[in-house]
């Protein structure tokens, strides 16, 4: 029997400033025809968690309203960046903001089974930072290797690992930074995931690095534009199903919606000022 899951990602949810919120809300419609057995939301659920504890309640309330199955992952507007990643003005992790983010979607990370597959869910934000929790999810990822036996592993994260290659060097808000990086795989082991997950970039894309799957789910809410942003994949608003099989394998598939509007973040600089 497969496992659905519905990615969203990217929602940007707020109360003050609902300008993504009516994507959100038709998305939501589709996943409630489609009925997956689980939505993940990989990260940036709220346009300024990290600040405005009224943007985690008011996207917490809509997810419930989806009337699905439900886990969550945080991203960088939910509860600061690591160290590395908070590009001028953003905010960095501390443990105030995470224990807000904590009390609204529960765990920051991890982990589940079904037929075939462990699914991990991780905390990028974490990574790099001098919070001791982050200590604790590596421990917590190298614990989930143990006992996979046949099972495939699914990684979900909010930011991309690397664009091609895992031994890149380049340092950025983009991706996750390659002295943390290199950590979390040393806390696989011998493991190698089947399929890790992502959101982050606002844009859809599917690539291989050895027997690794890395797919990057869009936004529900917005692009940003080519001037700002390099091209790496489809610029399109939606969200993207995962199906994992008993045996495996998988499939991974970028979901349009129709009706849903793909908004370009310039359009609204209500949100985070001009782009």
């Amino acid at each position: 029997m497969t496992f659905r899951i519905a990615q969203i990602s990217d929602t940007h949810l707020s109360e003050s400033k609902p300008f993504f919120v009516d994507n959100f809300v038709r998305i939501g419609e589709a996943l409630r025809s489609a009925k997956p057995d689980l939505v993940l939301n990989t990260g940036d659920i709220t346009l300024d968690g990290a600040s405005q504890e009224s943007d985690l309640a008011a996207a917490r309330l809509l997810h419930d309203a989806l009337g699905l199955p439900v886990r969550f992952i945080p991203g960088n507007h939910d509860l600061g960046d690591s160290p590395y990643g908070p590009s001028p003005g953003e905010h960095t992790i501390d443990a105030v903001r995470r224990a807000r983010y904590l009390k609204h979607f529960g765990p920051d990370w991890w982990s589940f089974d079904i037929p075939g597959w462990r699914i991990l869910g991780i905390n990028a934000q974490l990574l790099g930072s001098d919070l001791p929790e982050a200590a604790e999810q590596e421990s917590a990822v190298a614990h989930a290797m143990e006992g996979l036996g046949l099972r495939s592993l699914a990684l979900f994260l909010h930011r991309p690992m690397f664009d091609k290659s895992p031994d890149e060097t380049e340092i950025g808000g983009r991706f996750v930074h390659p002295e943390p990086r290199q950590r979390l795989l040393a806390a696989f082991g011998a493991v190698v995931p089947a399929l890790v997950v992502c959101g982050h970039v606002h844009q859809y894309r599917e690539s291989w690095s050895g027997s690794t799957r890395h797919v990057w789910g869009t936004s529900t809410g917005y692009v940003i534009p080519d001037r700002r942003q390099p091209r790496y994949g489809l610029k399109e608003v939606g969200y993207v199903e995962h199906t994992l099989r008993p045996d495996g394998t998988h499939r991974s598939e970028l979901v349009r919606v129709p009706g849903v509007e793909t908004l370009n973040i310039e359009n609204f600089p209500g949100a985070y000022g001009p782009v």
